[in-house]
């Protein structure tokens, strides 16, 4: 697998040959007909600069800079970067560049700034959901390798185990739902310990999905006392199910059951007839309509479309004693986010993500998910190129929201200091610095209003947005 591992940030940004944007299993014409060059000029700003991947911690940072720097005088654009390189030259591009900046110097202050790592065997935790894509594909891809980091992805069978073992610290860092770090930082639901959130994983993802004996019953208003599965209580899919049956005037605790069920025993139980549907993660949405017991009602991009749901999180305590180790860790998830988020590289990524280790499914399934062109149990064939997608900026108006629902549901009462909080978990800062750092563009401000079901979420008034809701506990 290491002979597949380019990825975008780490291209040779001198080369005109090589693009910046996918990664060499694109099927692109651009990336099909370019090859690795070397800058043979000897005044380029150093020798590690003419390979076309770094093999190195250290070559790893050299080429950070170098592209950091690159992208930035041409305003991320690549094709203005290509074009300029095959113009002059990679290595008169290199040598112009080597005359403006003290690169050996900048280098030099950005591994010290960062440091040694205090610790380079890691354990990461994931749910096997196409979600935790990322998180995932980062070990067989090689991402962690490329930070110095000899990174142990676990397979989790849920939620409650994966918080458990992260509070025992028997996980080092995890998949978590957005809402989970929130929560164990209030201690909801468990013992209160600072956590934090650096990195969203996955943005939409989810859908509703009833069981076939239920094709006549689109309108929500007919499913009084169904029973719903979600995978965890403080999770999007309990919120935005209970947002989306409210919607259609349901009380989620008086006229449905929701029932927490790990993802992987989420078809079994529909095929069962234990429950009537379910908000789940993806690929099981999609296993339900490829086994034929279940069609998808909507995608949860309808409810809100751009939501969050999966994310990267750690311990307060860990960032805090090992802040080299987390920042490698931070840059090779946001590297390996960013990278999943190029359709271009979703097959590849399918396939990856695929054995029995990692997700247990046919490449078929994830790839419907992957793509967003997929069989909806309904005899049709949707393209939703954006049925998933992955955007590792943690807006602090998303961890907003996501307390309003917990207030409104009454899993947190009394005052809540809904901006402070937001801003000790979601660290949107440190995703803008370390984004900046790969080349990648980042938002200039933390937080921004919604639309959800044609209703507005103001951030700066979450109180205010609690009350307007006529369903709602206290």
């Amino acid at each position: 697998m290491k002979d597949n591992n380019d990825h975008s940030s780490l291209g040779n940004p001198f080369d005109h040959r090589q693009s910046l944007i996918h990664g060499r299993q694109c099927d692109c014409h651009q990336c099909h007909s370019s090859q690795p060059s070397i800058i043979t000029s000897s005044t380029q700003p150093t020798a590690k600069t003419a390979a076309s991947t770094p093999s190195s911690a250290d070559d790893v940072m050299d080429r950070m800079v170098e592209s950091a720097l690159v992208r930035g005088m041409f305003g991320h654009s690549d094709m203005h970067r290509r074009q300029f390189m095959k113009l002059v030259g990679g290595g008169t591009a290199a040598a112009a560049l080597a005359s403006l900046f003290p690169l050996d110097s900048i280098k030099a202050a950005v591994k010290e700034s960062l440091g040694p790592l205090e610790k380079t065997q890691l354990n990461v935790g994931f749910v096997p959901i196409t979600c935790a894509t990322p998180i995932i594909m980062a070990h067989p891809m090689g991402f962690y390798e490329r930070y110095g980091l000899d990174v142990s992805v676990i397979k989790t069978a849920g939620w409650a185990v994966a918080r458990d073992k992260s509070l025992n610290r028997e996980y080092d860092a995890a998949h978590m739902l957005t809402p989970m770090p929130l929560a164990m930082t209030l201690g909801a639901g468990s013992t209160p310990e600072p956590f934090i959130m650096p990195a969203v994983e996955n943005i939409n993802g989810q859908a509703i999905v009833l069981h076939n004996d239920h094709l006549d019953k689109r309108d929500p208003q007919q499913w009084k006392g169904f029973i719903f599965g979600v995978p965890f209580e403080y999770s999007m899919h309990n919120f935005l199910l209970r947002y989306y049956v409210a919607e259609h005037g349901l009380d989620p605790d008086q006229d449905i059951q929701i029932r927490v069920i790990p993802p992987p025993e989420m078809v079994a139980n529909l095929r069962a007839g234990n429950i009537d549907g379910f908000l789940s993660p993806d690929p099981f949405n999609q296993r339900a309509v490829f086994e034929r017991i279940g069609f998808i009602h909507l995608l949860t991009k309808e409810i809100w479309d751009g939501h969050p749901c999966c994310a990267f999180a750690t311990s307060a305590r860990f960032a805090r004693e090992n802040p080299n180790t987390y920042g490698a860790l931070l840059r090779a998830i946001i590297d390996a986010t960013q990278y999943s988020s190029d359709p271009a590289n979703r097959s590849e990524i399918a396939e990856a993500i695929a054995p029995t280790n990692y997700l247990n499914q046919p490449v078929t399934v994830i790839e419907q998910v992957l793509t967003g062109r997929f069989a909806d149990g309904l005899g049709g064939v949707q393209n939703v190129p954006d049925r998933i997608d992955f955007d590792p900026f943690p807006w602090h108006s998303m961890a907003v929201w996501i307390l309003t629902q917990m207030k409104r549901w009454g899993y947190i009462e009394g005052d809540v200091d809904y901006q402070q909080i937001a801003r000790d978990v979601y660290l949107a800062t440190d995703a803008q610095t370390v984004m900046r750092e790969l080349g990648y563009d980042a938002p200039e401000e933390t937080a921004r209003n919604y639309q959800i079901m044609g209703k507005t979420f103001d951030y700066t008034q979450p109180e205010a947005y609690v009350e307007s809701f006529a369903i709602r506990r206290g």
